[in-house]
């Protein structure tokens, strides 16, 4: 591992990289910029999170990923759809949302009311298992989950995720109707996002105290659903022999547990060119 020569290379290609931290075996080995002091754009590392809260509730039986959405939705909601429209509904499981499995969504709810937005996507085949990445899977999950606890999601990942994780720094942003919005909006400090990261590279413990099941973790973390990337699990990137939290401008966290290497930076870069992953590749995971 050369972390000298991986800083020599942000630094020499000027790229925007805020912050890097590497652990191995659970400990801070390397840091490079501000990893601590100022909030940064995570986009939909934001779902990984919203993942956590998930487990949470799921080891709880205060949620059950099997279930429909309609399940969980208000009845308003469901009484005004049609019987057609509900018949697909209930036909769309948590698991689908989860796994970036449902094909007809558009990339993003829009309007002054995302949820009537997202329940009128008319579906061409609704049982169809078909890698589609979109924000209104993780946006519906989010509203599932808040049905079903009947409390506010985001103090409930302030409460059981951020505290006991140490996580003192963040923000997060709402749907236009008042929801937690899943899908992106969270702003974390780099140390914020690599203690999202350790989370589950320890399995779901922290300092003994286990926030998350082991089963939830390795379901959460293994493919459930193929793409081209090489694999999907519950709003979490396959990644090599390892996965990896992603936002988008490069907003990166990936956990490697057979190396006990868990690797964060966040970054504003808008090219699409993989010059840090390969740099970050070459120099931290002597990739050649």
């Amino acid at each position: 591992m050369d972390f000298d020569a991986f800083v020599k290379d942000i630094r020499d290609n000027s790229w925007n990289v805020f912050g890097v931290e590497v652990y191995e075996k659970g400990q801070l080995i390397h840091s490079y910029g501000d990893t601590e002091e100022n909030l940064h754009e995570i986009y939909s590392a934001t779902k990984t999170v919203l993942s956590v809260a998930v487990g949470i509730a799921s080891d709880e039986n205060r949620f059950d990923i099997n279930r429909s959405l309609l399940s969980y939705l208000p009845s308003d909601k469901i009484n005004g759809l049609s019987k057609e429209q509900q018949d697909v509904w209930d036909r769309i499981t948590i698991q689908r949302l989860l796994t970036m499995s449902v094909g007809d969504f558009p990339f993003r709810p829009e309007g002054e009311n995302y949820l009537d937005f997202s329940l009128n996507t008319r579906f061409t085949d609704p049982d169809e298992r078909k890698f589609n990445y979109s924000n209104i899977s993780a946006y519906l999950g989010g509203v599932a989950l808040s049905e079903s606890l009947k409390t506010d999601l985001g103090a409930f990942i302030e409460e059981r995720i951020f505290t006991p994780l140490g996580i003192e720094k963040y923000e997060y942003s709402r749907s236009p109707e008042g929801y937690f919005y899943g899908a992106s909006g969270m702003k974390l400090t780099v140390n914020g996002l690599s203690r999202i990261g350790l989370l589950l590279y320890q399995k779901g413990t922290v300092n003994g105290q286990r926030i998350l099941s082991e089963g939830y973790v390795n379901a959460a973390t293994s493919i459930q659903q193929m793409n081209r990337e090489g694999g999907y699990g519950y709003f979490i990137w396959k990644y090599r022999d390892g996965f990896s939290i992603n936002g988008k401008l490069k907003q990166k966290c990936y956990v490697l547990p057979k190396q006990d290497l868990v690797i964060t930076y966040l970054s504003h870069i808008e090219d699409d060119s993989h010059a840090l992953l390969e740099s970050m590749e070459k120099n931290i995971l002597s990739v050649n």
